[in-house]
């Protein structure tokens, strides 16, 4: 019981911590000089683990309902540690880089009203789509802990009550992700 206590405590801290990070990167003014441009590639691979993870996540779906657990143990592994990645690489990625404003043509970091003009609705598309993603991403964090900390404890009761709903959660995110991956790469 104590064990349990203080693996929830620590999915708590984490869950707290990640989104506050990833707030104070996004909206601090100073970014890590000198980091080369080797992280202009990382959107790129955060598409691509965003893929990869819904097709792992619908993988380890179709392996349980089939009573494949070796493999659905395996692929929702896998899913975990492709988000781990994703979250590396965005911290990496905004901590060196400014953000990247949808619309903006000339690249100044700035939507002028032409831009706007010209950019039009799919803009507010896209920005609604970007809000969702960001505000469900940070909302699945702990579920996804607790998933894999029950998975890893054997209390697969628990566990299917939190992947109802996580399940569900995580592939929008990581859909989305693409989604908002696909509209602002365009910018860049």
């Amino acid at each position: 019981m104590m064990n349990e206590k203080k693996y929830k405590v620590s999915i708590v801290i984490i869950s707290v911590a990640v989104p506050v990070l990833i707030a104070w990167i996004l909206f601090s003014s100073g970014k890590w000089e000198n980091s080369g441009s080797w992280t202009s590639f990382l959107p790129h691979l955060n598409a691509v683990i965003n893929s990869a993870t819904t097709i792992v996540l619908l993988t380890g779906f179709a392996f349980i309902k089939n009573g494949k657990k070796d493999w659905h143990k395996m692929a929702m592994t896998t899913a975990f540690f492709l988000g781990v990645i994703f979250l590396i690489s965005y911290i990496i990625y905004h901590s060196t880089s400014t953000s990247i404003v949808y619309g903006d043509q000339d690249g100044n970091g700035v939507l002028d009203q032409m831009e706007a003009d010209q950019i039009g609705f799919s803009r507010t598309f896209y920005l609604i789509l970007l809000l969702s993603h960001i505000l469900l991403a940070a909302v699945v964090v702990p579920f996804v802990l607790l998933a894999f900390y029950y998975a890893l404890t054997s209390n697969f009761d628990r566990h299917k009550k939190v992947v109802k709903f996580t399940l569900p959660i995580w592939l929008y995110v990581s859909i989305t992700g693409v989604g908002v991956y696909l509209m602002i790469s365009q910018f860049y």
